[in-house]
């Protein structure tokens, strides 16, 4: 998987958010609220460019003091909402 292009994380009245910048912008018109590991894996995401499931939760689980099962779970329904949005591919 991997971000599409167009879409950038930005900080609006202290909340985090994925917007549309572009034609992303156009065809997307949305904001997307992400809490701080939302947010935090948005970032990895684009740091790593391509990337799978495992390499989400293991950076997760590296980082927080996080079971691999919960993060797991919690990645993987991040991951479809993303999907389903067409924020990422």
């Amino acid at each position: 998987m991997k971000r599409k292009d167009g879409f950038v994380l930005r900080e609006v009245c202290g909340e985090k958010v994925i917007v549309g910048e572009g034609l992303g912008a156009i065809d997307f018109g949305k904001l997307i609220s992400l809490n701080d590991t939302a947010a935090w894996i948005w970032e990895k995401a684009g740091e790593l460019g391509e990337f799978n499931e495992d390499a989400i939760v293991d950076a997760l689980c590296e980082t927080y003091e996080v079971s691999a099962e919960r993060a797991r779970t919690d990645v993987q329904a991040l991951l479809a909402q993303w999907l389903e949005l067409g924020i990422i591919q």
